[in-house]
């Protein structure tokens, strides 16, 4: 991935479309929590190609790298990555990246009443009300959330 320079906290690089990079597959239904399953089971299934699997609109998808503590009560810490599509309308449910004031953050809109705020996923950050005095653009929606679970 090729970083794309931009004014703020997050990292963002495009999707490499054409990857021919696959990973091996092995079911759900197959990954036993208690007792161990056969090996050769995890090669029974095709490999799968990671673009197809998870981005659904390539020219609009970017990988976006998060640096710092605002969302770690969604489960988001500093260094993971999220998938942010440009081309989906988002709903309440969603995180999204905005750019609030020229500074891009990752949030979740909230509107309450006739206000609307920018809700961070750590107590300790209060809501951010939305005013029409701040230029607030929101640049994607967050469709995957990628975690390493081992520092190499």
């Amino acid at each position: 991935m090729k970083k794309q320079e931009v004014k703020s906290g997050l990292e963002f690089y495009p999707v490499e479309q054409n990857s021919q990079l696959r990973v091996n597959i092995v079911e759900a239904a197959k990954v036993h929590a208690g007792f161990p399953s056969p090996v050769q089971d995890a090669y029974m299934n095709p490999p799968i190609d990671l673009n197809q699997e998870l981005v659904t609109h390539p020219a609009t998808t970017f990988v976006v790298r998060v640096v710092g503590d605002s969302m770690i009560d969604e489960g988001i810490d500093s260094g993971d990555l999220l998938l942010v599509d440009r081309s989906l309308y988002p709903s309440q449910k969603d995180l999204t990246i905005c750019m609030v004031n020229d500074e891009f953050c990752v949030k979740r809109i909230v509107q309450r009443g006739d206000k609307v705020f920018l809700k961070s996923g750590n107590r300790k950050y209060p809501p951010i009300e939305v005013t029409p005095l701040m230029n607030l653009t929101v640049w994607g929606v967050v469709t995957w959330v990628l975690k390493r679970k081992r520092q190499y």
